[in-house]
């Protein structure tokens, strides 16, 4: 879910209907959980990849000979 401008939120009718919301239904604000996006923790798979080998490489060579061979000079 996201907020409007207007910061209104539209709550899908999967989370509705469970819990037996309806049109014009109250909503108690110490029940309402809302979570920034800035409040996530979970990394995404490429960090998980970066974190995982992270200091694994094992060639000896400079950082600028082997942008040299990527570079194809």
């Amino acid at each position: 879910m996201r907020t409007t401008l207007n910061s209104q939120v539209t709550i899908q009718i999967e989370i509705r209907e469970p819990a037996g919301h309806v049109p014009n239904t109250e909503f108690d604000p110490t029940a309402v959980r809302i979570v920034s996006p800035a409040a996530h923790t979970e990394i995404g798979a490429g960090a998980r990849l970066v974190a995982h080998l992270r200091g694994r490489g094992d060639v000896a060579m400079a950082t600028e000979a082997i942008m040299a061979l990527t570079r194809g000079e």
